[in-house]
């Protein structure tokens, strides 16, 4: 009982060093599945407690870049679950533009940027590209570098139709570069949407496949946040798992699967 008790307490410390240093709470994360996460990392970078653990990510900091690599989620496609990039193409970008000639959109938890991009090339059809704008956020520098070079594997375009992969992308063998338009269109910035403030105004946010590793009371901070950086009839796109049971809550209602707006 009492290495139990011991093992509790190295975590603990090891969380409230990690706040302190980084202001990343992982209290907000579900513990179990954070848990479980970074003590498979520490065990495999041959540390026995997470005191030492963090002692070492202090002195190196690729050790450091890999521990945030550990506790974000980076996998990601273009136009990922296809069906709801078309309800967003028909429906929600049409009616956002029958009010304003340019939208205001943010890209939350963007990881490596396929997300944001895919926003770009679908606003395209609709928008000259001086006037997409895009904000793209993660909490992971080293990934939003990543997503700046604009490179990816070709598994992750499986999704593209013909036209954008010929319009968009230069073909270098197994990798793909995005287009040099499509890169100006986005701009990435680091950012820890629980601890740091929301932007304004926008009328779009995207943020999906994050929100299922939170706590609920994180994820009710969040709806509360997104909801008051949304302008009203502005959306908020959620991922699969991420339903919304009480909208209203947050002066949101249901406007289509995994899209709502702001009343």
């Amino acid at each position: 009982m009492l290495e139990v008790l011991d093992q509790n307490q190295d975590y603990d410390l090891f969380i409230q060093r990690i706040k302190r240093q980084t202001n990343i709470d992982l209290h907000s994360y579900k513990e179990d599945q954070m848990k479980r996460r970074l003590t498979a990392l520490k065990s495999r970078k041959g540390f026995r407690t997470f005191d030492e653990f963090y002692k070492a990510m202090m002195q190196d900091e690729m050790l450091y870049e890999e521990f945030l690599d550990h506790m974000t989620i980076n996998v990601t496609e273009f136009f990922r679950n296809p069906s709801r990039w078309d309800v967003l193409e028909k429906k929600i970008i049409p009616e956002l533009l029958k009010e304003k000639k340019r939208i205001k959109c943010w890209s939350a938890a963007c990881s490596t940027g396929e997300e944001p991009y895919s926003l770009a090339m679908l606003l395209s059809s609709f928008l000259d590209w001086k006037d997409i704008r895009i904000l793209a956020t993660d909490i992971n520098q080293k990934i939003i570098d990543q997503a700046k070079s604009g490179t990816f594997n070709t598994g992750t375009l499986k999704n593209l139709s013909p036209y954008y992969r010929d319009q968009f992308f230069i073909n270098q063998g197994r990798q793909h570069v995005i287009s040099e338009k499509v890169r100006k269109s986005v701009h990435f910035r680091r950012q820890d949407l629980l601890s740091d403030p929301f932007e304004q105004g926008f009328d779009l946010i995207i943020c999906r496949n994050v929100l299922i590793y939170f706590t609920d009371e994180a994820k009710d901070l969040l709806f509360q946040k997104f909801s008051r950086a949304l302008n009203k009839g502005g959306y908020l796109f959620v991922g699969g798992s991420e339903q919304i049971f009480q909208p209203q809550k947050y002066q949101l209602k249901e406007a289509d699967t995994f899209f709502y707006k702001k009343m």
